[in-house]
């Protein structure tokens, strides 16, 4: 379908998708076997300028919005989503520094986040903080010119590997949600130490690991934004990211639709492709189908962002959920189409399959995306 890109958009499009031919697809499969971090890969989407896109050009970025980095991040996923996600999630981690961060602040991260010198991630999820991002437990308490925080976060992207951390802890933990602020902390932190790296199902290029604060010590020029005003901000900061969820769901959909055309094109029984019976040509169909209307969604959401960035946590959710929700359907699908080859790991559906599960969890469970959606339907209606 014709989307009407602008040159520079079409751009992202090309140089994303020639790095991915060039330098992802060579080395999903082993990066994925030996659960391996892709630092090298990292370096080279730095040196495709693609850390910059979503910088404003006053820091030394592209000032591309959601959907230019949807579109990037649609073409790393038909590739490898787990290093699509380090990707994504270096972006949400500086995501709070954009938004509320003080000018200062944006001048000493953003230009090395644009050149891609240094990668962030984001702090939120705690052993009892994931959906229900108003239980996060982390403290933070000003002695003289620090802050001094304490407490443990899980699951976090590229914990380990990034040298920026946006830290959500409760400054005033009598007001909940009301008492949380962001800080920034950086690697090399007195009292801020890692857990061990996770063993996943799929992602398994990404770096996933607990962020301890044991007394960590930060400068209080750390703080992002105003005291108690956290909680608006990581909300803020997950609506705007949620569509690159969901443009992964896309990459890796139109990457397991490929595999299952090519595969059904080529395999013969009973005399003939297995792509001239009806049975496999309904499930190729209903694949591209649901990818279609999953992308028409993103970008459709994703320009809605961009224009009218107050109201988008009804797009935002919809378009993360569509998304993510259809491309483990077409994963598995892909799986069944290949039949006991796509069990197979030296076939890449195997691994698809397994990495769109995560796309249902992580950034909010698809059921808290449902409740998100039927929340602003009962405000609209009320």
């Amino acid at each position: 379908m014709e989307y009407f890109l602008t040159e520079e958009q079409q751009m992202i499009v090309e140089t994303a998708w020639e790095l991915t031919k060039n330098k992802i697809l060579p080395v999903r499969a082993e990066l994925d076997e030996k659960n391996e971090f892709a630092s090298e890969v990292m370096l080279d989407i730095a040196k495709a300028d693609l850390f910059s896109i979503f910088i404003p050009e006053e820091y030394g970025g592209l000032g591309g919005g959601c959907f230019e980095m949807v579109l990037a991040m649609e073409q790393l996923a038909r590739g490898c989503v787990g290093i699509a996600t380090s990707f994504a999630a270096s972006a949400l981690g500086i995501y709070p520094v954009m938004l509320a961060g003080s000018r200062e602040m944006k001048e000493k991260y953003l230009p090395a986040i644009a050149a891609g010198e240094i990668w962030a991630a984001f702090g939120l999820t705690e052993a009892g903080a994931g959906s229900d991002a108003s239980g996060v437990k982390t403290t933070a308490v000003l002695e003289g010119d620090q802050w001094i925080l304490n407490g443990t976060k899980q699951w976090i992207t590229n914990g380990g590997e990034a040298q920026v951390y946006s830290i959500i802890a409760l400054t005033d933990p009598s007001k909940g949600a009301r008492g949380a602020s962001i800080f920034v902390v950086e690697d090399g932190d007195p009292g801020f130490s890692y857990g061990k790296k996770e063993d996943k199902m799929g992602i398994r290029s990404s770096a996933t690991r607990e962020l301890i604060m044991k007394d960590c010590r930060i400068p209080k020029d750390r703080l992002v934004g105003r005291k108690g005003t956290g909680f608006i901000t990581v909300m803020k900061t997950l609506d705007l990211s949620r569509p690159g969820i969901g443009s992964l769901g896309v990459g890796l959909a139109q990457a397991a639709l490929d595999e299952s055309v090519t595969y059904a094109k080529q395999r013969v029984q009973f005399g003939k492709p297995v792509i001239s019976f009806q049975a496999v040509q309904h499930m190729l169909a209903d694949m591209a189908t649901y990818l279609e209307a999953a992308r028409a969604l993103l970008y459709a959401a994703a320009r809605h962002i961009d224009s009218n960035p107050k109201k988008m946590s009804k797009v935002s959710a919809m378009s993360k959920v569509f998304a993510t929700d259809m491309a483990m359907k077409v994963t598995t699908d892909a799986v069944q189409v290949l039949g006991g080859y796509g069990y197979m790991k030296e076939y890449p559906v195997e691994k698809m399959m397994r990495d769109a599960k995560i796309l249902q969890i992580y950034e909010g469970t698809n059921q808290i995306q449902r409740n998100v959606i039927g929340q602003e339907l009962n405000r609209e209606y009320s």
